[in-house]
């Protein structure tokens, strides 16, 4: 049995989306590994109190540190905790996540550089976070993707392209939704049945904005706030197209989920989108805020039922070979024994 602390937010009970804390031990619960995970605090000096003190009373008792480390203002717990580590001489590594950590490390010193250098690994959840981390000369980079359990997500071939659209992303300036809702009053010029669901938790106080937007332009834009899984599935099964608008973005779960439903994805390229989506192979990619391009991209798709086809088809298939649990789960497996 291989003990683990776990480090990260763990926040899903307080209507926050899922992160690796929430899920990842639970998909190794078979795997002859027993984890603590700290803190659900929702407060986050007390949140970085509960990490801190873990690390104290579980030293004895853990094999292995594992810190979630994001680019925003949580970054300085991860750097804190893995420094604390290191100071007990802990083994520990850093699951690195945010397509904007690149920027966050350029900006610190050689100490907390050295934090990660120490590390027993760096994990990338894909190949641009690692080809962007070269730079600090981290050696002890191992890449292990993003994943979806495939038997959640039942294939649903999108044959032809109808004016609906999925937005599935945190209300979040970083996410960008007005983008979203930009898009939606120019499709409507052309299509005047289309429909746009957009589901998601409030981030930053964007979900209201977004919300008396709609109300004053009276826009037929469906704003669910947070849904279970199995919930926004069902509502995807009426949708044709999945878009995603973020101005930052590494590896995100929620373009994998789309994809392996089937939907074709039609994403601005940013961040690490060029390593997951080859453009007209598995979706669609244009420029950064660029809601021209993408409403030329949703017409598109719209008129030409091969391109919809082909892209619904090869990005499930995307998922499946590189993406899937039961192939990542093993390299998880390998790293944490």
């Amino acid at each position: 049995m291989r003990n683990i602390l776990y480090i990260g937010n763990k926040l899903e009970k307080h209507g926050f989306t899922p992160t690796s804390a929430d899920s990842l031990p639970g998909k190794l619960k078979t795997e002859n590994i027993d984890f603590r995970v700290f803190s659900d605090k929702k407060n986050i000096i007390l949140r970085f109190i509960e990490m801190v003190y873990a690390i104290f009373r579980y030293r004895k008792w853990s094999d292995l540190i594992l810190i979630d480390t994001y680019s925003t203002k949580n970054f300085w717990y991860a750097v804190c905790c893995g420094w604390l580590a290191k100071r007990l001489k802990l083994p520990y590594i850093f699951i690195l996540h945010g397509g904007n950590l690149p920027g966050r490390l350029s900006n610190s010193s050689e100490n907390v550089l050295n934090v990660f250098r120490k590390a027993n690994c760096n994990v990338a959840p894909s190949f641009y976070i690692q080809q962007q981390l070269n730079q600090f000369k981290f050696q002890n980079m191992r890449v292990i993707p993003n994943s979806v359990i495939l038997d959640y997500y039942p294939f649903k071939i999108r044959k032809e392209a109808k004016p609906k659209l999925l937005w599935l992303r945190a209300f979040d300036e970083t996410y960008n939704p007005q983008m979203a809702v930009s898009v939606f009053e120019e499709l409507i010029r052309t299509f005047p049945e289309s429909e746009l669901i957009m589901v998601g938790p409030d981030k930053d106080g964007s979900f209201q904005k977004i919300k008396n937007y709609i109300l004053e332009k009276k826009l037929n834009i469906r704003l669910t706030g947070k849904l279970k899984r199995k919930e926004w599935i069902e509502l995807s099964n009426s949708l044709s197209l999945f878009i995603n608008t973020s101005r930052i973005d590494n590896l995100p779960v929620s373009v994998l989920e789309a994809m392996a439903l089937g939907m074709p994805v039609i994403s601005t390229n940013v961040g690490g989108m060029s390593f997951l989506i080859e453009d007209r192979a598995n979706g669609l990619l244009v420029g950064d805020e660029d809601a021209k391009a993408m409403l030329e991209k949703i017409t598109e798709l719209i008129h030409d039922q091969e391109l919809c086809s082909t892209l619904s088809i090869k990005g499930r298939k995307t998922v499946e070979e590189s993406f899937s649990w039961e192939k990542v789960k093993k390299l998880w497996v390998a790293l944490l024994h």
